[in-house]
């Protein structure tokens, strides 16, 4: 078992620092797991919203806007749970000591963009080539 990483509140990873260093990767894995929590939490509430709101509704228009809204919760939810799914790949990341590495090139990922971004595989630079060649692809 790894010793607890301390970690102060106004921690913020900078790029004077050795690259993924302890603390560091315990930033982003707090990052990630509180990140998840929330994203759990509010599905928790859509789902006793979900099973609250199915009622008769005797007007037909009223009924049409309640499905359309449930259709968007729905939608908005599977990309949520989509979303889990990469943050759970990028706390396995962490746990192999890949986490903060572009996946194509190998070099770190900038940590600016992994702030903004947690879940990160491809550095900037390759995200940009990948989306290029994606643009390219649909545009034949």
């Amino acid at each position: 078992m790894k010793a607890e990483v301390l970690l102060p509140d106004d921690y913020r990873p900078a790029e004077d620092e050795p690259f993924m260093n302890e603390r560091q990767v315990e930033y982003f894995r707090r990052k990630l797991l509180a990140w998840k929590a929330d994203i759990l939490d509010d599905s928790k509430h859509t789902i006793e919203g979900l099973q609250d709101g199915t009622r008769n509704i005797p007007d037909i228009t009223d009924r049409a806007s309640e499905e359309t809204d449930r259709a968007l919760e729905l939608r908005t939810r599977d990309r949520q749970r989509k979303l889990v799914a990469k943050i759970d790949a990028a706390l396995r990341r962490i746990e192999e000591g890949e986490y903060g590495y572009c996946e194509v090139t190998g070099e770190p990922i900038s940590l600016q963009r992994l702030d903004a971004r947690p879940i990160a595989t491809m550095s900037l630079e390759a995200q940009e080539r990948h989306e290029r060649r994606e643009k390219v692809h649909r545009d034949t």
